[in-house]
Parts: C-alpha cells; structure tokens; sequence
C-alpha cells in the first residue's frame, strides 16, 4: 500500500515540477522580453522565484524517492552485499530523520492546532501566539505567503513517504542479502 502510494505520488510530484519548470522559463523569458522594451512588469521575479522553489523541492522529493541523488560510493562498493544493504538503510535512516524534522518544524511553525483552537480566526490567532505566518503578504505579486510556503510541509510528508516506502525495500535486501563468498 504505501509503495503504491509513493509510486502514485511521485508521479504528482513529477508533473507538478514540470509545470513550475515551464513557468520559471516563461516567466524569465517574459522579464527579459518586458525589460528591454522598457516596460518591467515587477512581480515577475518574485512570481519566478516561488515557482523554482516549488521545483526544487518537488525534483529533490522524486529524486531521493528514485534513488537519483549524487553520491560517492567508492568505499561502500568495497563491502559485501549486506553491508552496502545495511549502509542503505543507515542512509534512509538519516532521511526519515530529516523529514521528520522539517515536518515538526513545520508543525510547530504553522501551529495548526492553535489556529484550529481559534476557529481559524486570523486576528485571534495572530494576537494570542504573535505568529503573522497566515496574513504576512508577498513583496509584490500581494498574496499570502502561505501560499508559497506550503512547499515545505508538502515536501516533508512526500519525503517521509518515499523515504518509508525506500528503507522497507532497503530492509528486505539487507535482512535477505547473502554476503559473498570469497
């Protein structure tokens, strides 16, 4: 089931970073274009700006979901089999613990719980904890920075679900692995 889910995912995750990487190029092309017939349209960047952040974080996510991340494997591929089994499950370990992290973090930064307490009320909100995370407006393009913000626990959750699904596989070849023979 969760592997089903990552697979499903990731194919979201795809598509998504496809769409924000043709905006950021339209969107360049479009202040180039804007700026030398003297006509800047300012939001332009800020606009280009979120949306390559949506992209890394959405490629970042499918790429360690695929395994796609550089690395530098000289000293592991000196192992046996089980051991470079068991070195991958440290290494989705270190993952997991990461995404768990920016996922507290993101917890405790939206504190959905206290703003549910409040009844989504804003102003409430904003007055008893003194967190603006929810009414704070973008420089230029002037809507909620919440909005391009969401990335982040976006990405923690989807991190954390390939990253369950990768260490469950990584934990089969590392408990079924044979070491070698020599």
């Amino acid at each position: 089931m969760l592997g089903f889910i990552s697979d499903r995912l990731v194919r979201i995750e795809m598509g998504l970073a496809a769409i924000m990487a043709a905006a950021v190029t339209l969107l360049i092309l479009l202040n180039i274009a804007s700026r030398s017939l003297g006509m800047a349209i300012y939001w332009v960047d800020e606009l280009a700006i979120y949306a390559m952040i949506w992209t890394t974080f959405l490629a970042t996510s499918v790429a360690l979901k695929r395994r796609q991340v550089v690395a530098v494997t000289l000293l592991v591929e000196l192992l046996g089999q089980r051991t470079q089994a068991w070195v991958q499950v440290l290494s989705d370990l270190m993952i997991l613990t990461f995404a768990v992290a920016v996922l507290v973090l993101c917890w405790r930064w939206l504190d959905p719980m206290t703003f549910a307490g409040f009844g989504f009320d804003i102003k409430k909100f904003q007055g008893d904890t003194f967190n603006f995370v929810y009414s704070e407006k973008t420089n230029t393009i002037g809507v909620k920075k919440i909005w391009p913000w969401l990335i982040l626990p976006i990405f923690s959750i989807s991190l954390t679900l390939h990253t369950l699904n990768n260490m469950l596989g990584s934990l089969k070849k590392a408990v079924f692995a044979k070491e070698a023979v020599e």
